[in-house]
């Protein structure tokens, strides 16, 4: 039996969600019919547009662009902030629906998902018609509209829910590339980034159609592997199935954009502790281990550098990941004003599982605290029980009464001590 796979898609999920939010709480304008946006706070420099609407795509504003350009497009432009909680929680109401039509689902973010329609088939006339159901009941119940791409492939079925929006089905089966897909400009494929599209275009490939009939030993020399794999979507070439449960992480990690150029080893620290709270916060709650840690620094010229050390044994306390992670900054900074700082952990392992025991420990407590690099002599570390219980704690208390429910005094103008 030939296998139908739906794409399905929300429709600026963000700003739809924002809007029907508002509208909820007694706003009488809805976001979606005003040229608006979702975006980032422009004086912590996540200014960028994360949704727009309808009206603001017509003054020519896009998904990505920073706000300032934004608004020199559409002056009168509204800005609404983003809210993640809500998304999560309209995200998870639209996925349960789903599940119940069909439990085959592959989530890949928050506003999209693709579904093997295979095995419900028969409860409707055509998948046209199944999708045509889902699409109304998530419009009439929810209040947002999809967009749901129809076909026996996952790549063209995500291609064709990109085509004309919203709350539109479309279908792009196999036999129908030539027809719709291959006129289309190259950098409307999916993975085609404007890297890719401007190499691509120095070699003459304008459109799909084009990238298709394409020698795939010319796009390797210039793209390498990338290069075959935008030359088999092109020509529907994805044999992938619906993989309905989620894949065990390989490695979990944060990163945050500075409010301003960091040139203090303090302040660096500072933001250091708090990414390791994060990421070891995220590791106890998956019951996991990092056997890795690395440390990335993006600086204000944009340069990358990055650097990283196995932890043995595998670790998920905030003292550990915090140490090596500077550790591994003094190692690498060389001076310069820093944009963004980022730790992650890889090699991960089951909390549960056998424990390699090292004969040796971490340096001593204080080794990288700014004020107590030049000394040598600090107190020895508390043992891992205790960091383990006192992060345990900690854990317990910010579930029951919020992340801000207890804060590090080293975020109060002090230098971050773990």
């Amino acid at each position: 039996m030939e296998r139908i796979i739906f794409h399905i898609d929300v429709n600026s999920a963000y700003l739809s969600w924002s809007a029907l939010e508002r509208l909820s709480g007694g706003s009488t304008v809805d976001l979606r019919e005003i040229p608006s946006i979702v975006g980032g706070d422009m004086e912590q420099r996540h200014g960028v547009v994360l949704a727009k609407s309808i009206p603001a795509k017509k003054y020519g504003v896009t998904t990505g662009e920073p706000i300032v350009n934004a608004l020199r497009k559409c002056p009168n432009l509204y800005i609404e902030p983003p809210n993640h909680t809500l998304y999560h929680r309209r995200s998870r109401e639209l996925m349960d629906y789903l599940l119940d039509v069909c439990p085959e689902i592959e989530q890949l973010s928050v506003d999209e998902c693709f579904m093997d329609f295979t095995p419900v088939r028969n409860r409707f006339s055509s998948p046209l018609e199944g999708a045509h159901v889902i699409k109304n009941h998530i419009r009439d119940t929810f209040g947002f509209t999809v967009n749901i791409g129809i076909s026996d492939k996952k790549i063209l079925a995500k291609m064709a829910s990109d085509f004309q929006k919203p709350d539109r089905v479309h279908t792009l089966f196999s036999w129908e590339i030539e027809e719709k897909m291959w006129p289309m400009p190259v950098s409307s494929l999916y993975m085609c980034g404007k890297s890719s599209a401007l190499t691509l275009k120095n070699l003459e490939i304008i459109t799909i159609g084009d990238l298709a009939r394409c020698d795939r030993d010319i796009l390797v020399s210039h793209l390498k592997s990338h290069g075959l794999l935008l030359w088999e979507y092109a020509n529907g070439i994805d044999d992938t199935s619906v993989i309905s449960t989620p894949i065990e992480a390989k490695g979990i990690g944060n990163s945050t954009t500075l409010p301003k150029d960091v040139t203090d080893r303090q302040e660096a620290f500072r933001c250091l502790l708090s990414l390791s709270d994060s990421v070891a916060g995220r590791l106890r709650k998956g019951g996991q281990l990092a056997g890795m840690i690395s440390v990335e620094i993006k600086y204000s010229s944009f340069q990358t550098a990055s650097h990283q050390m196995p932890l043995s044994p595998a670790s998920n306390t905030s003292q550990v990941i915090y140490r090596t992670a500077c550790q591994l900054f003094d190692d690498l900074w060389n001076g310069s004003p820093i944009r963004l700082l980022g730790i992650r952990s890889s090699k991960l392992a089951a909390e549960s599982g056998p424990a390699q025991i090292s004969l040796f420990d971490l340096p001593e407590s204080g080794a990288f605290s700014p004020e107590n690099t030049a000394s040598k002599n600090s107190a020895a570390s508390p043992s891992k029980e205790k960091l383990a219980a006192l992060d345990k704690t900690l854990d317990s208390i910010r579930q029951k009464y919020g992340k801000n429910a207890v804060v590090r005094g080293s975020f109060l103008n002090r230098p971050p001590e773990v």
